[in-house]
Order: C-alpha cells, then sequence, then structure tokens
C-alpha cells in the first residue's frame, strides 16, 4: 500500500440484522440463522434477512415513487449506503465515489420479467433499465446526490473485495476523497437456488448445521445461499475510522473447469502473499475465509495457508456456516466480522470445526474472497 486506505464506517444487512450492536451478539452466538425453505417446487436450505427488516427497506418503494419498480438487491444497497454515509459522518452531495457490485443484479426482477415474456412474448417496459447490473451504483448516486464516479462490475463471489482495491486505487490515485464500496446480493429465487443445486454443491442434508464450512471430515458439499448487503466507507483520514486496510492482494490461476480451483488454493497464495508484502508470516494473527462449504473449495483454501504460513498457522474462521454465501456481497461481510473482532478483541470460531482456534493475539486480520474465473482477494486489515 503506497498509501494506507482507512475504514471509516461498514453498513450491512443479513440474517444477523442490520446494527453492529445486534450483529455481534449474533456472532457471539453459536446457533445459525439457515432453515429450509421451498422455492416454486424446489427445497432447500437458505438463510434470508429477518422479517421486520425486510419490510424496512421495503418501505423505501413508497417513500419514494422512483423507487417503486427496483430490485431488492439496488434497495439493499440504498439502504446500506445511507447508513454508512451516516456513520461516516459525510453528508449527502458531497462528491463520494462508488462502486457497489453484485455478483447476479436484479435476479428477482430478471426472473419476473423473463418469465412474463415468455408467457406473453412482449417485453415490459421497464424490463432494461431496471435489470442492468449498473443500476446499483447509480440509484445510490441518485439517492445520496452524490457527483463522484458511479461503478458497478460483477466479479462473481469476490466482486465485494474487488470493489474495495477499486476504492484504494482511486483515492490513492488523488482521484478521489472519498469511496463508497460493497457488494448487494438478493438472489434466494427459484431459478439460482436450481442453479447451484445443478452443481452438486448445495447442502442436502437436514443436520444441526447445514453449511459445514471449514468442517474438514466433510465427505458432501455443504454450500447455503444466502442473502444481504455490505457497504463501506473508505478514506485516506485515518480520524475516527474503524480500521486501516494495511494491504491489498489479488491473483487469477489458470483454470481447468468454469467453477474449479487448483487443489493447493494458487491464487489464494498469491493475493494473500501480495497482502502481506513485508510483514513476517507470524505477524498474522488470523484469517477470515471464504469457504463456502463445498469439500474441494475449503481444502483448497486451508491449503493455500498451511503452504503460505507453514508453522506460523494464523487462526482460522469463516461465516458462512451461519448466514450463508451472499455471493457479491459474501466479502464485505466477512470483512464486517474481522472489523469486529478487531474492535472487541474477541475470535469468533466455527463451533464445529476443529482447525478453528483462537489465536493469542488479535492484531492483523486476512479476508479472503475468490470467485468463477479463479479470481481471489486478500484484503490485510488491523487497529493500528
Amino acid at each position: 500500500m503506497k498509501t494506507p486506505v482507512y475504514i471509516a464506517s461498514i453498513a450491512s444487512v443479513s440474517p444477523l440484522g442490520n446494527s453492529s450492536e445486534v450483529i455481534w451478539k449474533n456472532y457471539k452466538d453459536p446457533k445459525h440463522f439457515i432453515s429450509n425453505h421451498t422455492f416454486g417446487n424446489i427445497e432447500a436450505f437458505a438463510a434470508f434477512l429477518p422479517k421486520n427488516l425486510k419490510e424496512e427497506i421495503e418501505q423505501l418503494r413508497t417513500s419514494n415513487p422512483v423507487f417503486k419498480n427496483l430490485d431488492l438487491s439496488v434497495l439493499y444497497s440504498i439502504y446500506t449506503s445511507r447508513k454508512s454515509i451516516a456513520q461516516a459522518g459525510w453528508e449527502r452531495g458531497d462528491e463520494i465515489g462508488i462502486n457497489i457490485g453484485s455478483s447476479r443484479g436484479a435476479t428477482g426482477l430478471f426472473e419476473k420479467y423473463h418469465q412474463n415474456f415468455l408467457e406473453t412474448g412482449k417485453a415490459e417496459t421497464l424490463a432494461s433499465p431496471t435489470t442492468t447490473l449498473g443500476n446499483i451504483s447509480s440509484w445510490v448516486a441518485q439517492d445520496i446526490e452524490t457527483t463522484g464516479p458511479e461503478i458497478s462490475h460483477s466479479v462473481t463471489c469476490s466482486t465485494g473485495l474487488q470493489a474495495i482495491l477499486n476504492g484504494a486505487a482511486w483515492l490513492q490515485a488523488g482521484m478521489a476523497d472519498k469511496f463508497l464500496v460493497g457488494g448487494s446480493e438478493a438472489a434466494l429465487t427459484p431459478f439460482t437456488i436450481a442453479q447451484m443445486k445443478a452443481m452438486k454443491i448445495y447442502a442436502s442434508e437436514d443436520l444441526d448445521y447445514p453449511c459445514r464450512a471449514l468442517d474438514t471430515e466433510k465427505l458432501r458439499n455443504t454450500m447455503v445461499l444466502g442473502e444481504g448487503a455490505g457497504v463501506v466507507t473508505l478514506q485516506l483520514n485515518s480520524e475516527n475510522s474503524l480500521a486501516k486496510i494495511a494491504g491489498i492482494g489479488y491473483a487469477t490461476e489458470r483454470l481447468d473447469h468454469p467453477a474449479s480451483i487448483s487443489s493447493n488454493g494458487e491464487c489464494f497464495q498469491k493475493s494473500m502473499k501480495m497482502a502481506i508484502g513485508n510483514m513476517h508470516p507470524s505477524e498474522i494473527d488470523a484469517v477470515v475465509m471464504h469457504a463456502p462449504g463445498t469439500v474441494k473449495g475449503d481444502q483448497a483454501e486451508i491449503n493455500a495457508i498451511s503452504a503460505l504460513f507453514g508453522e506460523n498457522l494464523p487462526a482460522m474462521t469463516s461465516n458462512k456456516w451461519k448466514i450463508g454465501h451472499t455471493f457479491g456481497a459474501s466479502g464485505i461481510l466477512s470483512l464486517e466480522l474481522a472489523v469486529l473482532i478487531l474492535q472487541h478483541q474477541e475470535f469468533i470460531p466455527v463451533p464445529f470445526s476443529s482447525i478453528s482456534k483462537s489465536p493469542k493475539r488479535l492484531k492483523n486480520i486476512l479476508v479472503n474472497a475468490v470467485g468463477f474465473g479463479g479470481n481471489a482477494v486478500s484484503i490485510l486489515i488491523n487497529n493500528s
């Protein structure tokens, strides 16, 4: 990092709730938020936002007539962006850069419009403008009345952390003073669930913990989808910041299959090494892992950490066993967990994992994400 970048605030909506106090309380509780649901004619595990929180977000539709036809992924972004800006003490109308992405974008609306097209042979008037991926950052910019740049992207499951890379680059280049970055996902739909099941990676056993992320003894894939959004405010000023971004890393590995990752997690090894920079491996205290709950995915990341750190293994944890995999929002929700761990100086282990153990110190924490395409991102944060 040429110039340190600081996290001024984080706001999120997820199955954990929407306030840092409630979210931390739910992290300390070993229960999970995954339950069985029916999606069309498919039964599957999933993790939804609390009902009262979803109703509160839905009220945005009536608060502004132009919000009426927006997808939930956009509403989640607007809601969390407002909260994050308020927490940072920023003002509406400031020149704020925005990079909020999504793996799937306006999933619910797109499926609704496409089904209507199949039935009638006609596309609805707003089908195109309300389902483009740029819809997310554009509507956030409209809502907060910013004059800064607006970027939306999809780098599948590493989308949220990729947004941090972009925001940090703009700040370090002197092209912006404030940047709003994050990811949003509202993809709990029948077609999306069917896609994951078709890949044979979805959880199928009704266990105490259906998603077995970081369970090294599991014999089946146990990924579960969740929904949520997370937005982070980035700035060069350290005053009243939550944490410092001390390193960023990224890498892409050669693929043998569209959804594959090498057994030793080559992309993770490279991204973590870049993020750590000149620090000694023993200085890294913990890693909040991507760990989706698949047999190969979890093991590849564990192997990457073992290969890079050797005898200096950091503590390892993940939150997908508790809230599911939120695709493009997952990296930001993992970052939020890392920040909370630093703030409270208390590690949150995976309750059923034999390798998830508390470290002696909590100062430097890595956060990992990887997406289809073999692209990995690692963010190093600390409280200095």
